[in-house]
């Protein structure tokens, strides 16, 4: 699956999904970034995801590889 196939879901569905699934401190030990460490929220999160699109890439990435049991 590519990104694509992530047409229509806001990034903030995808994190939210993630941090369901993993946690937080799981999120952070698969995407090593400080805003998944250092006092995590969905919304600073979400504003450091927008201004890094390399980090964006990688937690989409992690998305679509995540077999959700839902």
């Amino acid at each position: 699956m590519s990104v694509q196939a992530l047409h229509g879901i806001t990034l903030e569905s995808v994190l939210t999904r993630l941090v369901s699934h993993y946690g937080w401190d799981g999120l952070a030990r698969r995407i090593d970034i400080n805003c998944f460490i250092n006092e995590p929220s969905i919304k600073s999160s979400l504003k450091f995801l927008r201004r890094a699109p390399w980090a964006r890439d990688q937690v989409e990435q992690l998305y679509l590889e995540t077999r959700f049991t839902e």
